[in-house]
């Protein structure tokens, strides 16, 4: 009798340890708006997430949700994650415009230099000037994509001046009115809505990384592209991989480690290593679709960059309105960016 209680009492210990082992993993539901063999999501967070459950020893999983397949559309990614109806979100900062003031200042134009450095960057600005922006969020990584280029159906863009009444895509708020600034006619949009948009000629064209472009076969729909050449691109648009806060501060702390170890300015870095990565291959498709190429310089790029001018000097004016100090955060947001790009 007394083995049996003790058998009894070591399978309910045995049960017991099992529950504890149970209650102790943690899936995270991770959402997105690019589908699954996008960059983003198949050589970015899947490794990350891939990387995570192995150094967690299987506790910490990652179920991968593309292509807004949880519901709503990509503006909301911001909202979601903070509020808890997923655990992890991969987004552009500049979709929910006004969230993240401090950040704006990486989408002005004339600011990238590598994804790399900038990548760098803006990380580091966002962990200490624009901390207050992402209070509410467990930051894994903020990161940029290679500097944007110009892409048109028709027009090859020689000058600022081809671009006056094209209806042209912007992915914010702040590069839409620096679209504006250069004669062009701003449409915003988020990048899923950008090929069927122009197939019905709603735009004529829009201003993309290469990176993104096979994803929603765009190298397809455009034949003009314009690149700039020095050491400053364009644009960029910031993006953000956000962890919901109660999640992440319900882990134990052995799982926090792992989440800590694998998110911070070295996943910053990585990210901007592997935008800069993606920008050749993508390339290629252009020119083997028979695209055709022009690289502003000289006076035509000195106009561009006059017309950028004019906007940084709006946005820092907004910046002030709004009871931010605009021209110390551009200076800060530039000085990184040089200081990474050394």
């Amino acid at each position: 009798m007394v083995y049996w209680k003790a058998l009894v009492a070591t399978s309910l210990l045995t049960v017991s340890m099992g529950a504890a082992v149970v209650e102790e993993s943690v899936t995270l539901k991770f959402h997105s708006f690019p589908p699954m063999p996008a960059n983003s999501n198949a050589k970015f967070v899947k490794p990350w997430a891939d990387k995570v459950t192995a150094e967690s020893n299987g506790e910490i999983t990652v179920e991968m949700y593309a292509s807004m397949q949880l519901g709503g559309k990509p503006p909301q990614l911001a909202d979601q994650v903070r509020e808890g109806v997923v655990d992890i979100i991969w987004t552009v900062a500049g979709y929910t415009p006004g969230r993240f003031p401090h950040l704006e200042a990486f989408e002005l134009p004339f600011m990238p230099a590598s994804a790399e450095a900038t990548s760098q960057a803006a990380h580091e600005y966002m962990m200490t000037v624009g901390a207050e922006d992402l209070k509410d969020y467990k930051v894994l990584a903020v990161h940029v994509h290679a500097p944007g280029t110009i892409h048109t159906k028709d027009t090859l863009v020689k000058s600022a001046s081809d671009l006056n009444g094209l209806k042209m895509r912007g992915p914010t708020r702040v590069i839409s009115q620096m679209l504006g600034g250069l004669g062009a006619t701003p449409v915003g949009m988020p990048v899923p809505q950008v090929a069927p948009s122009l197939s019905k000629g709603v735009i004529d064209g829009m201003v993309v990384p290469w990176e993104i472009m096979p994803s929603f076969k765009l190298h397809e729909l455009t034949k003009s592209h314009t690149t700039l050449s020095g050491d400053r691109g364009l644009y960029t648009a910031p993006f953000l991989l956000l962890m919901n806060k109660a999640k992440y501060e319900a882990m134990s702390d052995a799982q926090k480690k792992v989440i800590d170890d694998n998110s911070g300015m070295a996943l910053a870095k990585l990210a901007g290593q592997l935008w800069d990565g993606f920008e050749a291959p993508a390339r290629a498709l252009a020119e083997k679709a028979g695209g055709e190429f022009h690289e502003l310089s000289g006076a035509e790029l000195d106009e561009m960059k006059a017309a950028g001018a004019t906007l940084v000097d709006a946005w820092i004016e907004k910046a002030n309105s709004d009871g931010l100090d605009g021209a110390a955060l551009v200076e800060t947001a530039r000085s990184l960016v040089a200081k990474y790009a050394d």
